[in-house]
């Protein structure tokens, strides 16, 4: 990636909104054809391998650790301690002694309407894909390609985070699946995919629900278990009853007046929906906006580093873009950014106003991550003055000029934008699980 650096500065960007129209298209409703259906026994299934810590490697963590309907699907902190912490949301942190852990590098993206047919491309650097070149029609990163195929992006993304050693498969030395991890075996016939799928096929319970899927005498196999959790996701996390939808749908007076006012503002006067397009409100595309870089970042050319889609594609052009996230729920899903730097709605939403004056007058002292080795938080590692200076050089958005009056109307949308049942789910968390192991417990301070 050094390279990049060096390219960095020849490279000219144009301006997100140079070929754009003021207004924006308004978007259509959702209709429950833009979410493909899946028989409810596979949805269960999912949601207890979902909830089970069988999948990391010290079975000490699942999905829902970090993805958990309390908080927003996410798990709400700028940056999670993931295998080694202790706890849930903002009560998670490290454990005195535990051994080699550190912060995930990247905020836990929330889940919501994942399963929707537009989401094809996932994680904050777009490194799972839909790509009909690639091998079983997606392009994964190194090492992690495809063995069968999946039916869709989420699918193909839950297999990442079990071989994350930050994330859930641990350390070397800790257990088996890190030390695989470790000397790059994730696929194969003994790799760490095949060693997890056979815990789980161990289980008489998993592996007899299974068997309604894939029949009694086929193996199980790692895709097996990312679908069911995929099906899972897709049901839990569905959120298409927000007051914006009741408006797209005709019902006009689903919006409050400041709501309405905000509408018109986010599709027209404030650009919002030059990237947050469509009934998702994303455009699925990467994009410098000039986002603060806390935390260790990525191990990209220079401390606390993340060149975002950059590090993905080689491009320099890519260098800090990101995926543009979808808003749906997004006043629940706080903190904000790929590395979480803004703590408030509106703090986020001021950056996006002015990015480069906003990412200069940045204070990483209004977040505070969870202590590593203890439950006491500190402010996170920022990047030096010249790394800030790249991020700022490449920021494709313009300022936007707004009243105090019309943000807080834009903050009045965003909050219509919040679908009642968010928080609680649809299906929740099992009592247990069939791996026997303890689930994770949600205290709410």
């Amino acid at each position: 990636m050094v390279h990049l650096m060096r390219k960095w500065v020849t490279v000219g960007i144009l301006s997100l909104q140079a070929s754009l129209s003021l207004a924006a298209e308004i978007p259509n409703p959702v209709t429950h054809s833009d979410i493909p259906k899946t028989p409810f026994s596979t949805i269960l299934l999912g949601r207890d391998l979902f909830f089970d810590p069988i999948l990391s490697g010290n079975r000490n963590i699942a999905c829902s650790t970090c993805h958990h309907g309390a908080f927003g699907s996410s798990d709400g902190v700028a940056l999670a301690v993931g295998e080694g912490g202790v706890g849930l949301g903002h009560a998670r942190h490290g454990q005195p002694d535990y051994g080699a852990y550190a912060h995930i590098p990247r905020n836990a993206p929330a889940l919501f309407n994942l399963g929707a047919a537009e989401f094809t491309t996932l994680f904050h650097d777009g490194r799972v894909a839909a790509d009909p070149k690639a091998r079983m029609g997606f392009t994964m990163p190194a090492g992690a390609r495809l063995e069968r195929p999946v039916p869709n992006a989420l699918a193909a993304q839950a297999l990442m985070p079990m071989t994350s050693p930050e994330e859930m498969a641990g350390a070397p030395g800790e257990n088996a699946i890190a030390d695989l991890v470790a000397e790059g075996r994730i696929r194969g016939p003994n790799g760490a995919w095949q060693k997890l799928t056979e815990r789980v096929e161990a289980v008489p319970s998993y592996r007899r629900r299974f068997q309604s899927i894939i029949g009694a005498y086929e193996p199980l196999h790692i895709t097996d278990i990312t679908t069911a959790i995929a099906a899972f996701i897709a049901y839990e996390f569905r959120s298409t009853d927000s007051p914006f939808d009741s408006y797209l749908s005709g019902r006009a007076h689903a919006l409050t007046p400041p709501q309405k006012r905000g509408f018109d503002l986010f599709f027209g006067k404030a650009r919002c929906a030059s990237c947050h397009s469509g009934p998702y409100l994303t455009d699925h595309a990467f994009h410098a906006i000039g986002m603060p870089q806390i935390g260790p970042g990525k191990g990209h050319g220079v401390l606390y580093a993340d060149y975002g889609r950059a590090a993905v594609t080689g491009d320099a052009r890519d260098l800090y873009r990101f995926r543009t996230p979808s808003l749906r729920n997004v006043a629940l899903t706080a903190p904000y950014g790929h590395s979480g730097a803004y703590p408030t709605l509106e703090g986020v939403v001021r950056h996006h106003l002015a990015p480069r004056d906003s990412l200069l007058a940045y204070d990483a002292r209004q977040i505070a991550l969870p202590g590593l080795d203890s439950n006491a938080t500190a402010p996170p590692p920022s990047p030096d003055a010249d790394e800030i200076a790249r991020i700022a050089a490449a920021i494709e958005l313009e300022p936007v000029m707004l009243s105090e009056d019309e943000i807080a109307d834009i903050l009045s949308f965003l909050n219509a934008l919040t679908d009642p049942h968010a928080t609680t789910g649809r299906l929740g968390a099992p009592l247990m699980v069939p791996s026997g192991l303890e689930i994770d417990k949600l205290t709410l301070h």
